[in-house]
């Protein structure tokens, strides 16, 4: 089969097309024809060397994919050759072929193309096992994310929204201001042009956001634990900004304050599988009747994964990016 390969660790110019055997499916897992991969910054820092696969997953980039079931596992319960299906994976997604397990399979919602699919898995069950698992947040409270118009962003902006919360975003243009408001988001500031955390404070009446999903980490964690209200959560899913934070912990403590975070890949497959049940009760219907839906800014054919990185870090993209395999 035909994948993209990491030569060696550095720039969007190690991504290559070579040729592997096409892989078998243990007891667990499926085996999907893949039509279309989703592009994360995960797979760029793996690209670069600093986030290799957990043990057992495949050194191909690409974390999520969708395409057609072509075989199955002994142990499958659930699915059979023919389905139409999206997955979240531990790696391999950038190729013809992928494996993933029978629990992080999702259906392709009624009414989308396999590109579209591609776009939910990885973003989903990350905002879903942060925003709603671990934050807590509920209906009537205020959440402030970072990075409104990240792939991220954009399915965090609408499922806070749909779930009851007031939601503020920033953005680092006018522009995208505008987009995170166009998709749902109460409030949009401009990072570079205004202090998030004085804006945010101004606009809750001087109590703070209930939640801050934060994809940025270093200085902006002492900025959010002074954005937060009391009893407040942020959750860190992502250190674009460094990973180290220099914080006074007196907030924390007068606030009740949590400061928490995750990582996905790692997780185990029941972790995962947990999430894929909420999604498909919570989500899918949500999806399937038009009330949220992924942004795909671009699509790129799978040989041109080196432009798609190279999209991707320019920061220039509005929601997710796709390879078409």
């Amino acid at each position: 089969m035909k994948v993209i390969n990491i030569k060696k660790f550095g720039g969007p110019e190690m991504l290559e097309i070579s040729a592997r055997e096409r892989p078998e499916p243990s007891a667990d897992q499926i085996l999907i024809k893949v039509a279309a991969a989703g592009i994360n910054r995960p797979d760029i820092v793996q690209r670069k060397g600093h986030y290799p696969p957990p043990p057992g997953a495949s050194d191909i980039p690409g974390l999520e994919c969708a395409g057609v079931i072509v075989e199955i596992g002994q142990n499958v319960m659930n699915w059979k050759v023919g389905d139409k299906v999206c997955a979240l994976l531990t790696g391999g997604g950038y190729a013809e072929y992928a494996l993933a397990h029978q629990g992080c399979v999702l259906p392709v919602p009624n009414g989308y193309s396999l590109e579209q699919a591609a776009a939910l898995p990885e973003t989903y069950f990350t905002v879903w096992s942060n925003l709603f698992d671990r934050a807590k947040l509920k209906a009537g409270e205020t959440v402030l994310i970072h990075g409104g118009t990240s792939g991220i962003g954009t399915t965090a902006i609408q499922m806070a929204k749909i779930s009851g919360a007031t939601v503020i975003t920033t953005s680092g243009t006018d522009e995208k201001c505008d987009i995170c408001k166009s998709i749902g988001a109460d409030h949009a500031i401009n990072y570079k042009t205004q202090d998030f955390c004085q804006e945010t404070i101004k606009l809750t009446d001087g109590k703070g956001a209930d939640v801050i999903l934060d994809m940025v980490a270093g200085d902006y964690v002492a900025k959010n634990i002074s954005a937060l209200n009391e009893d407040g959560r942020t959750v860190i899913i992502a250190v674009q900004g460094g990973i180290k934070a220099d914080i006074n912990v007196l907030p924390i403590m007068t606030k009740r304050l949590t400061v928490t975070g995750s990582t996905l890949r790692p997780r185990d497959n029941d972790f995962k599988s947990a999430i894929a049940k909420s999604l498909k009760e919570n989500i899918w219907p949500l999806l399937e009747t038009g009330k949220i839906a992924p942004i795909i800014d671009k699509i790129f054919p799978l040989e041109q994964a080196a432009e798609a990185h190279r999209y991707l870090e320019s920061g220039d993209h509005t929601g997710k990016i796709i390879l078409k395999v």
